[in-house]
């Protein structure tokens, strides 16, 4: 089934269970359907926030990064099927499909990202500016150690849209980084 298929199939599904959400949406612009997708992204990034802030204070940093690692080893996945299912792919499509896969992340509709050295086996992502890691900085705070957690992330991401891909961290706080990206991160397709 291909992305427009599996869209209609759902719209129609929604539509005759009478859901209001997804009907307005037909009646909307582009502008304004992009408009709501960022702010439903920007919605989604700030609940993420305030649960860690919550399990923070209750447990400590450590707990709630234990917390956090565990949530994205699975939401992480939850999103690259999602995200192939809505493109018509399968997995094994190599570093192309991860690239394609990673400008359709909800952080891809707040972040400024890229993709450089990209080959058929390998590519460098670069996170070039993080709403978070900006936010704390315009607040004076040090950069946030989100490493482990960007670890399980990426892997697991990778590792859905084709089990052969391996990920490397190049830099992520609390490592040093250069004033260009905040993170890096590098995919190799081994076997």
């Amino acid at each position: 089934m291909g992305q427009g298929e599996a869209f209609d199939r759902y719209a129609v599904e929604s539509s005759a269970a009478g859901d209001e959400g997804i009907k307005l949406l037909y009646d909307l612009s582009k502008e304004e359907l992009v408009k709501i997708i960022v702010d439903d992204a920007k919605n989604w990034l700030a609940h993420d926030g305030l649960w860690f802030q919550a399990v923070e204070k209750r447990y400590g940093i450590d707990v709630a990064i234990e917390a956090d690692i565990e949530a994205w080893r699975y939401f992480t996945v939850i999103e690259a099927k999602r995200i192939m299912e809505r493109l018509g792919m399968q997995p094994g499509g190599g570093i192309p499909a991860l690239v394609e896969c990673l400008k359709h992340r909800l952080y891809a509709r707040l972040n400024l990202q890229d993709v450089i050295e990209q080959s058929e086996s390998r590519v460098v992502f670069r996170m070039l500016d993080c709403r978070v890691q900006s936010a704390r900085k315009r607040k004076g705070l040090d950069d946030f150690p989100c490493k482990n957690v960007g670890l399980v992330e990426y892997a697991e991401f990778a590792k859905t849209i084709d089990p052969r891909i391996k990920t490397r961290c190049i830099a992520c706080p609390p490592d040093a980084h250069p004033d260009r990206f905040w993170c890096a991160w590098e995919f190799v397709v081994e076997g």
